[in-house]
Order: structure tokens, then sequence, then C-alpha cells
């Protein structure tokens, strides 16, 4: 008698169709939502009610506002996968296998560096030299004689929603993320499947009405 199909173990998938870890940051997706609301709430009142020129400039003033406050708010995101980890900045997208990543740099910025010695900086995960700060104090507290390595409600809490180690050193949320990846790197970067070439793609969905608008700006100042 031969087992029925749907008893048997499930395949495990290959490791390249593991889904994505995606870094945002949450304040820039805040700001950049209650902006656009400001920005077309705004706009569009001046392109209904407007006299003159006045529809014309809150026209140009949307086709270059709108796609900047996208750009350099809810657009930037740093995908992690098994193979490669992606680059989603203002104005262009960035793909590098694991084995193209030379490192990764935590300083005022954070910055993945290609074995080409090529920079891309990860706008998803900007430094905070505050909470590097608070990490830095909670740490000296935590290293004391007679203390114990908690914070209690507040350790726990940035325990939680950083995800790291209790028992490990405190880390501000940013110098977090990149350890992350930095594991990633070390895990992956020599795997068949995590070679490969670095592409680079321009976002010319933002860039072009952008340009655009500014043009249309120009020429309304011009023949002002």
């Amino acid at each position: 008698m031969t087992t029925p199909d749907h008893q048997s173990p499930a395949p495990q998938p290959p490791a390249s169709t593991a889904r994505d870890l995606i870094y945002r940051s949450p304040l820039a997706l805040v700001a950049g939502v209650l902006l656009l609301v400001l920005v077309g709430w705004l706009g569009i009142d001046a392109l209904i009610g407007g006299h003159g020129r006045t529809p014309w400039f809150a026209l140009a003033g949307l086709i270059l506002l709108v796609p900047l406050v996208t750009a350099f708010t809810l657009r930037p995101a740093v995908f992690s996968g098994e193979d490669r980890l992606r680059v989603r900045n203002p104005f262009r997208s960035v793909s590098l296998p694991w084995g193209e990543v030379a490192s990764l740099r935590s300083g005022y910025t954070n910055e993945v560096i290609a074995n080409s010695g090529t920079k891309y900086q990860l706008w998803a995960i900007p430094v905070s030299l505050r909470d590097r700060k608070k990490a830095a104090r909670r740490q000296s507290k935590a290293d004391r004689p007679g203390r114990s390595g908690g914070f209690g409600l507040f350790g726990g809490i940035g325990g939680g929603l950083g995800g790291g180690d209790h028992d490990g050193p405190t880390r501000a949320e940013s110098d977090r993320i990149v350890d992350d990846l930095r594991t990633t790197l070390e895990r992956r970067g020599k795997a068949r499947s995590a070679q490969g070439e670095v592409s680079v793609r321009w976002a010319y969905e933002v860039i072009a009405p952008t340009i655009a608008g500014a043009i249309l700006l120009l020429v309304l100042l011009a023949t002002g």
C-alpha cells in the first residue's frame, strides 16, 4: 500500500524564493503622507479657485513637488533577500548580489560598498545621532556594577521593537538593522545563487515629471 501524496513531507522552497525583509523609515512615511496631503490641498484649491496665472503656477508646483516629496519620503526602501540586496533611493534603484557587496558602513550615514568601491547610500535607514546617544547611555547604565542587564518596562519595549538580543549590547535601531544586513552578508556572500553583477536603474518616473514641473515653473516666471 502506497502512502498518499498529501501525506508526504512538503519539499522546502529554495532560498531564492524566501520573502525579502523590507526596511523603511516610519517617520519619513508619515511626513510624506502629511506633506502630500498639504501640497495636494493647497494646489487643488489654487487650481479650482485661482485667477489669472495662479492655476498655472499651482499646476507647475504640483508637477514639481509631488514627485519630489514622494521620492524623498515614500520611495526609499531597502530589500534584504537571500540572494541580493536591493536599495531603492530617491532617484535610482540599485540591485547588489551579496557576492558583490564588499561591506556595509554605518557612520553619519549608512552605506553599502560594492566590490568595485562604489558607495550607495541607504536612504531608507537614516542615522539618528540622538538614538545612538540614548543607546550609549542605556548601555552605560547596564554596565554599571550591581545593575541587571534589563531595563524594566522600557527595556522590554525597546527589545521588542528592535528584535535584538536582550543579553547583547544596546544599539540604536539603524545600527541594529545594519548589523542584521552584515549578518546576511556573512551568511550568503559566498553562496552560488548570490553571485552576479550590480545593476542600477534610474527612476525616470520621478525624474521626468520633476524636470517638466521645473521647466514649466521657469517659463511662467520668465514670461511673468
